[in-house]
Parts: C-alpha cells; sequence; structure tokens
C-alpha cells in the first residue's frame, strides 16, 4: 500500500512538472532568476524608492544597485564620468554610526570601531584617517560629514579616499551617505551633486 502511494505521488508530481514546463513555467522560472539575479532599471529603482527618493538625480549619476547588504538595506549609485560611488545605507533603528559620531572630536575612532564590527570577506580596511569635517545637503538638510583617506586589502584599488555622513530621516532611522574614489579621483562637488537631490 505505501508502495503504490509512493508511485502515485511520484506520477502526480511527474505530471505536474509536465504540465509547469508545458505550459511556459520554465520561461517563467528562468525569467524570475533572471530578474532576481539582473533587476531591470525599473525595479532597481522601485527597491530604492525605500531609501529615499531619486526621482531628481542628475542623469550623470546611475543609480546601480539597491539590494539588502549585511542585512540592511542599501543604495550604490555611480558618477558615470569619473566612476565614483556613492552608497546610502539605511540602518534602521540599529545604529551603525549617528550624526552625533560624525561630528565628536572623536570621530575618526567611532567610525574605526564600526567599520571592525562589518565583517565583509572581500574587501577589508587597513589604515583609516579623518582628514577633514564639513557639512553638505542632503535629504532636505544640512548634515556633517567626515572627509578620509583608507587603504584597502584585498582589492586592486589600494589608496581611496571619500566622505562619510548621517542623515537622520522623517521616520527617525540613520541613513549612513558614503562616497569614494581612488584616492587622487575623489570630488566633494560630485557627492554633493548626487546627495543634495535625495529626500
Amino acid at each position: 500500500m505505501g508502495c503504490l502511494k509512493n508511485v502515485t505521488r511520484s506520477i502526480f508530481l511527474t505530471v505536474v512538472i509536465v504540465g509547469f514546463v508545458t505550459f511556459g513555467g520554465h520561461d517563467w522560472l528562468k525569467m524570475q532568476v533572471k530578474n532576481y539575479l539582473n533587476p531591470s532599471k525599473e525595479t532597481i529603482l522601485e527597491r530604492a524608492q525605500k531609501i529615499g527618493d531619486f526621482s531628481k538625480i542628475n542623469k550623470e549619476f546611475e543609480i546601480e544597485k539597491a539590494t539588502g547588504i549585511l542585512g540592511y538595506n542599501a543604495v550604490l549609485a555611480e558618477h558615470k564620468a569619473s566612476g565614483q560611488k556613492m552608497l546610502i545605507v539605511d540602518s534602521g533603528k540599529k545604529a551603525i554610526l549617528t550624526q552625533e559620531d560624525i561630528k565628536s572630536d572623536n570621530a575618526e575612532e567611532k567610525i574605526k570601531t564600526a567599520i571592525s564590527k562589518i565583517k565583509y570577506q572581500s574587501a577589508a580596511v587597513e589604515e583609516f584617517n579623518v582628514i577633514e569635517k564639513g557639512t553638505m545637503k542632503s535629504y532636505g538638510q544640512e548634515v556633517p560629514y567626515v572627509r578620509f583617506v583608507a587603504k584597502l586589502k584585498k582589492l586592486p584599488i589600494g589608496d581611496i579616499s571619500g566622505i562619510i555622513s548621517v542623515v537622520k530621516d522623517k521616520n527617525g532611522n540613520d541613513k549612513i551617505l558614503v562616497s569614494v574614489n581612488e584616492k587622487d579621483r575623489y570630488s566633494q562637488l560630485i557627492a554633493n551633486e548626487f546627495f543634495k537631490d535625495i529626500k
């Protein structure tokens, strides 16, 4: 009796799979996998809206990814001409860094502590030094940032330069704003241009 039950179940599953494939299920499945691994621009922009309104950003910038990174929602964009990257990480209620950390006299130590908590196998920050502080506009606010230089290991780039900032959104969540490029190619003007148009 148990053997007949298993045979019946196998026949049923075979019929279901054949029916699924016959009626275009194979193509549908391939499309779902493709959309997940290589989402369309519309899908990326839709996902990005969870982090902010990117509809007004200059056409010089392209949003490359909108996804979850290490349990946080994030958007990665690039300035097409220079290759400069912009990253926004929504840390939600689990603050990684705060505006107070960025403004503090020991901002460098607080950022190093935050970096040490993020374990990412393919890249690691070897040296990190804050070289200046400033402010810029983002999410309709004036927000503090620190400018830094750093050395990366496990990546071909080596020396980088950029900024780290934190903005509190209308829901009270902290968003970490990062812009980075190779050390001699970083431009604060590019970072300002991108972040000012995010609401």
